[in-house]
């Protein structure tokens, strides 16, 4: 009998390893495609993140933000894109913040990248929802609430996923906090 087990976790540990091998090869193997395709998918945001945006105008460090510049049709600045993630109920949560060009005004948010429960936290890539951040002033930090916002600084949760509203809105918080900071820094 007590073979039997010694046998069984040796069997455990052995297809554990040949498992935990074969998600590291895919994860290697794919890695720089998921990269790619998260950069296809940045580029593809960009005008609808930055109202008057066309096209990005390259990629400039800011303080700790690669942020993108966001040129118009006519190749005038209007705004920034900044990448920023942190951390959601399940794992991270990775977004795309839209600012005006003084980073006085969020111009809007995507979610590039999330694994929130199905049915609840993951409702925060719905445009309904993103759409509650467009226009909201940065000088104040944001505040979720389970009520219908009363105001200008007021961000209604996902019903049944505060968590996972609360997460992206402190992850917008605190980047919008760090880069017009960075931005001030970068003027004088």
């Amino acid at each position: 009998m007590k073979n039997n087990y010694l046998t069984t976790a040796w069997l455990v540990l052995l297809l554990a390893l040949l498992f935990g091998a074969g998600l590291a090869g895919v994860d290697t193997m794919l890695r720089k495609r998921i990269a790619a395709n998260k950069l296809t998918e940045t580029y593809k945001q960009i005008p609808a993140l930055v109202p008057g945006g066309d096209t990005a105008g390259g990629i400039k460090e800011i303080g700790e933000f690669n942020v993108y510049s966001v040129l118009d049709a006519d190749g005038e600045f209007v705004g920034w894109v900044v990448p920023t993630s942190g951390q959601g109920f399940a794992d991270r949560i990775e977004i795309l913040l839209g600012l005006n060009a003084d980073a006085t005004k969020i111009t809007g948010i995507y979610v590039l990248d999330q694994k929130e429960t199905p049915g609840l936290g993951n409702k925060i890539v719905e445009e309904k929802w993103r759409a509650q951040f467009a226009g909201k002033a940065t000088e104040r930090p944001l505040i979720v609430t389970k009520s219908p916002p009363q105001g200008e600084f007021e961000v209604q949760a996902v019903t049944g996923a505060t968590i996972s509203s609360d997460s992206v809105t402190e992850t917008v918080n605190k980047t919008v906090e760090k880069f017009r900071k960075a931005l001030k820094g970068e003027g004088k």
